[in-house]
């Protein structure tokens, strides 16, 4: 199957890219490099460096002939979301709808979206959290990652476009960014392995659900070839791991203490996430496979890699 991929050269979407070569499909990637590297993309994928905002994306839809699209590129910060909401809206909502109207002319069958199970549910009364439990975004990502799912599915009741959302938990391992403000395994794992002193904010008593990047890969995969899969999956562990802990079990892999400091709490910060994913499981027989002991183990390897002169 030819495969475009959106954000291909980031962090996820870049394992997505790896998986699908390894299964056989053919991939091109679409991304503005404006948080990718291109060093991520595997040299089998062409990469068309190009907003998905912009009018240049009809052009590479003309030029790759799609059949189904694996749509990650977007605005990830919640924090910046807050911020700068426009911003956030325009890349997550606005870019979203320039892509499936590309879909729509050049008769795309299949669309997996990367959505957020992190960001969705809000302060949930149910914990795991399944696809049924009201959607309570607590910040303006959260938002644009909803509207963004409905209007997949608006255009599968209009136009028959097969599409599903997942809704990923918290996503961690090689090639995350270490100097963001997303991604605290790799932002931990960067200033430990560095000797610097690490920033937990609010009382790190908040909790998340940690899935490793490559079983994530492994679960877009899955939902692509799944063509009668729709609606909207969780992609996550079911482990509810807070931030002091995390730290812990990094300081216990790397053979090594950090200097932890508190800041300040996030606004828009949720205070307990977890996914329940049987769902997925019933429906792509998926299931992790990557502890997160033995995930952070992979992470920390690569970081001493990266930070070796």
């Amino acid at each position: 199957m030819k495969v475009l991929v959106t954000g291909g050269a980031g962090f996820i979407a870049s394992h997505v890219v790896d998986r699908l070569l390894a299964g056989g499909h053919r991939v091109a990637v679409v991304d503005d490099l404006s948080t990718g590297r291109r060093e991520f993309v595997d040299p089998r994928a062409p990469l068309h460096a190009v907003d998905i905002r912009s009018r240049e994306l009809a052009r590479v839809f003309e030029a790759e002939r799609p059949e189904a699209v694996i749509h990650l590129a977007a605005q990830t910060e919640v924090r910046r979301s807050v911020a700068d909401p426009e911003f956030d809206a325009a890349v997550n909502i606005g870019g979203t709808l320039n892509l499936l109207l590309c879909c729509r002319r050049h008769r795309v069958g299949r669309v997996v979206y990367a959505s957020t199970g992190g960001a969705m549910y809000g302060d949930a009364a149910t914990l795991p959290t399944p696809e049924d439990h009201p959607a309570r975004p607590a910040s303006p990502y959260g938002i644009s990652k909803l509207v963004a799912e409905q209007y997949l599915a608006c255009w599968g009741a209009l136009y028959g476009l097969g599409g599903i959302s997942l809704r990923y938990a918290n996503v961690f391992g090689p090639r995350q960014n270490p100097l963001g403000e997303a991604g605290v395994v790799a932002i931990f794992s960067h200033r430990l392995l560095r000797g610097e002193p690490i920033t937990i904010n609010g009382d790190g008593e908040q909790t998340r659900d940690y899935v490793y990047v490559e079983d994530v890969a492994d679960a877009t995969l899955r939902a692509l070839e799944h063509a009668d899969a729709g609606g909207a999956l969780n992609i996550g562990t079911g482990v509810e791991t807070s931030v002091n802990a995390l730290l812990r079990r990094l300081e216990r892999v790397a053979g090594a203490r950090a200097e932890a400091r508190h800041g300040p709490a996030r606004p828009g910060e949720q205070r307990r996430s977890v996914l329940d994913a049987s769902a997925a499981k019933r429906i792509l027989g998926w299931t992790p496979q990557v502890t997160l002991d033995e995930g952070l183990r992979r992470t920390l390897t690569y970081f001493k890699e990266e930070n070796r002169p």
